[in-house]
């Protein structure tokens, strides 16, 4: 770092706000002039439909890296890339980012993009998704779902973040600044617990906007975002639950074979003719019983159906009889007598 740019960095010893908008100073070679001690190096596998690509793209790699005075090493028998650092390298950590580039070159990103790590503003992080969902139908759907339509919503992902995204079979590959990279995994986390990408997306807008507004910078955004709720139904039970037997360490006991049920009936110790004799009373036994059976059927037709007896309601009268009489003999008595 030249002096320069040492006294343009503003010393500060107490709590920052907002850490990302600090600005990272260059790590040029005075700064370490002894260099490195020791060799370090890396290696990673790529799949065999990468190997073209890499063929042919592999001496932009060599050239990118060299600038950083790291040596890479492209093994097409083995279907593997080695990066490793040498005697002229000045800066520690660059190798770990040659390690994320050649990570991201074998999970199918261009190299285009892929150079971009060697920055420091820039990171790169492989998210590994075929954890999170156990049923394959559900992690096609959902990892589909953040893709969106023709890629609209990876689109999206991408335009709010500042990242470069990338979904290839198992992983989500980002790529972009470090702020970006974390929401990105948010957004991936969440849509592979069946949270749809666009909650995320519609927050991140509105975020947007209210940061733009200097009267909400230090107020809570809580009322403004959109609340997630999951409307997943309760598991229906089933009306005949069973009951469940309480637990014994014990096996349950050993089913009784056809010969023991013999030896217990007696039936294994007897004779050839006596066994024909009481097969055949046993058989007889039946006949009689389904003899009788049927002629029980057969007589029903002849049992005649009980009547139904109807009984008379009696009529309630509200007539008195003794005065009835009384007021009959008076007539009578009235007729009877001479005028």
């Amino acid at each position: 770092m030249s002096d320069s740019e040492r006294d343009k960095v503003p010393k500060t010893t107490e709590p920052v706000d907002n850490a990302w908008s600090l600005e990272i100073p260059s790590f040029t070679p005075q700064d370490n002039p002894h260099r490195l001690l020791k060799e370090s190096s890396f290696a990673t596998l790529f799949p065999k439909y990468r190997e073209q690509y890499l063929k042919e793209h592999w001496p932009l790699v060599t050239k990118a890296l060299n600038k950083h005075a790291i040596t890479a090493e492209l093994d097409l028998i083995e279907g593997s890339m080695t990066v490793s650092t040498t005697r002229r390298t000045w800066d520690p950590y660059i190798i770990v980012k040659a390690r994320d580039m050649i990570k991201l070159m074998s999970r199918s990103v261009p190299f285009e993009q892929a150079v971009r790590v060697l920055q420091d503003e820039i990171g790169a992080d492989i998210i590994k998704i075929s954890s999170l969902v156990r049923n394959r139908e559900k992690f096609v759907k959902r990892r589909q779902r953040l893709i969106g339509p023709k890629g609209c919503t990876l689109k999206s992902i991408e335009l709010l973040t500042n990242c470069y995204v990338l979904v290839q079979g198992q992983t989500v590959a980002t790529l972009g600044p470090y702020k970006g990279m974390q929401l990105v995994r948010r957004i991936v986390e969440d849509t592979m617990k069946n949270i749809h990408p666009i909650y995320n997306i519609k927050a991140l807008m509105i975020k947007r906007e209210l940061a733009k507004d200097p009267k909400l910078k230090n107020e809570n955004w809580e009322r403004f975002l959109p609340n997630f709720t999951s409307k997943n139904s309760k598991r229906k039970q089933p009306k005949k639950k069973k009951e469940k037997k309480p637990y014994t360490p014990f096996p349950p006991p050993q089913q009784e074979s056809k010969l023991d049920k013999m030896i217990a009936s007696g039936e294994y110790f007897l004779k050839e003719d006596q066994k024909r004799a009481r097969k055949r009373k046993q058989q007889e036994e039946r006949h009689q019983e389904a003899e009788k059976k049927r002629q029980e059927r057969r007589a029903q037709a002849f049992i005649p159906a009980e009547e139904k007896v109807v009984k008379k309601k009696e009529e309630k009268s509200d007539i008195n009889l003794e005065e009835f009489k009384k007021k009959v003999t008076k007539g009578l008595k009235k007729r009877s007598a001479p005028p």
